[in-house]
This record gives C-alpha cells, structure tokens and sequence, in this order.
C-alpha cells in the first residue's frame, strides 16, 4: 500500500508538472467557463425569465455543471496521448505499481475540476450570484459537484483507453457532452421547453443535477409542480445517476486497462 501511495503521488505530480509546462491545458476550466458566464448572464440574461427570481442565481449552477460535464475530455485526450506516444508501455517497464498511473491521473485532474469550481464560484459572486442556503447544505451541494465530476473522470478515462487518438476522443466528447449540457435545465428553466424537447430535457442527468445544486445552494429551480419524478426530486436522482455512472465506467475502465497493460 505504501508503494501504491508513493507511486500515485508521483503520477499526480507528473501530470501537475505537464500543467506548469503548458498552463494552457487550464484554459477549458478557467476562461471558458468564465465565458460563458459572461455571455449569459449579460447577453442572453435579458431575455431568459426565471419565475420569481434573477437569471444570474439560476445560471452559475448550470455553467458549473456543463464545465464538469466537459472535464471528460482531460483524462480522455491524456490517457489516449499516453497510449499513442508510448507512455504507458514504458510505465509497464519500470517497478511501479501499475495502479498508479490511473489514480494519479484521476487526482490530478479531479484538482482541475476543483479548480474550475472555485472560478466559477468567484465569477458567480462577482455577476451578482449568491448561497442563499446554510452553510451545511452549501457544502452538500459542492460535495455533489465533486461526486459528479469523479463519475466523469471514470467516463473520460474509459473513452481514452477506447480511442485511438487524442482528436478521436475530443470529438466524441464534443458530440455527445455539447447537445447533452444544451438540451437541459442548464441555461434555460424547463418552462422555456415544449413538446418533445421538454421531455428530453427532464428526464436527461444534466437537468436533475442543475437543479440539485440550485436546491442546495439556495437558488431558484423554476422547478413547476407538475414536473418529473427526477426534476422534483433531483438531489436523489443526481445522486443516483453518479453512483450508476461509477458503478458502470468504474470496473469497464480497470477491465480496459489492464487489458491495456497486458497487450
């Protein structure tokens, strides 16, 4: 166990060192989300209504949720890099605990979601956004950001082992995370949708963990009574898709893996 420890440790401080070298790899959770924070809060924020309360307390929760949505791509463009250059082989070679890699790779990027948290909260504060809730449930919900951004980070790292290149694993991150963050409570409340739409958007993950967070912090959900199971009981929900989604990209990823490593 302890060479394990040591061995993660070292992994993490390879990939913090390749952040320090190229601290352009911050830029999808440090700029980009402000961007968007930006963007909606002071173009589109006039035009979007939020029953009984200000757009911009409904928005951070969902730039959060998308910007932890799209953390796939860190472990899935690293991983794949890694395999394609050779990295991994020559990992295989040295006595080290072949557990190592993954974990380390995992923290390290789990302390760039981190990151990303802690700017977009500092952008919310700035654009008016606030915790209206105690400080007990203000921690349970950046607890559940936490939980969801680890069940990504087994999905992205799932998907690198897959691809066959980095290119190959951005655009199935852009495909599939862009519509799904989109067609969501994210940016607009589940009144703003209609027909077809509307169904997609409640019962899609995105939605339940949005509006969860809002629940927690103390933020407006424009959550109507009529709503879904998953949308008037989303802290349960989010918490249930996060545990599916561990339980399932977990096990897949160690399986593909050592598979990996054995080739």
């Amino acid at each position: 166990m302890s060479h394990l420890i040591q061995d993660t440790l070292t992994m993490t401080r390879r990939n913090l060192a390749h952040v320090r070298q190229i601290p352009e790899k911050l830029l999808d959770v440090t700029i980009q989300p402000i961007m968007f924070v930006v963007l909606f809060a002071y173009v589109f924020g006039g035009v979007i209504a939020v029953p009984g309360s200000n757009y911009r307390e409904y928005l951070i929760a969902g730039v959060i949720v998308q910007s932890l949505g799209f953390g796939i791509m860190g472990p899935a463009t690293s991983v794949a890099t890694d395999l394609g250059e050779g990295v991994i082989d020559r990992f295989r070679s040295l006595p080290m605990s072949r557990s190592a890699y993954l974990l380390g790779n995992l923290i390290a990027e789990l302390l760039s979601m981190s990151l990303a948290i802690l700017v977009l909260s500092l952008a919310g504060l700035i654009v008016g956004w606030r915790i209206h809730s105690s400080a007990l449930e203000a921690a349970g919900g950046y607890a559940l950001l936490l939980l969801f951004a680890f069940s990504m980070l087994w999905i992205g790292t799932y998907l690198g082992l897959m691809v066959r290149s980095p290119d190959a694993a951005q655009g199935v991150v852009f495909i599939v995370i862009f519509p799904l963050t989109f067609l969501a409570t994210t940016f607009v409340p589940i009144t703003g949708y209609t027909g077809v739409l509307r169904t997609i958007a409640a019962w899609n993950p995105i939605s339940a963990l949005s509006g969860a967070v809002r629940e927690l912090f103390g933020n407006p959900t424009a959550t109507p009574l009529d709503a879904p199971w998953p949308l008037t009981h989303s802290i349960a929900t989010s918490v249930a898709w996060c545990a599916l989604i561990i339980a399932i990209a977990l096990p897949l990823a160690l399986h593909k893996y050592s598979t990996k490593v054995r080739e």
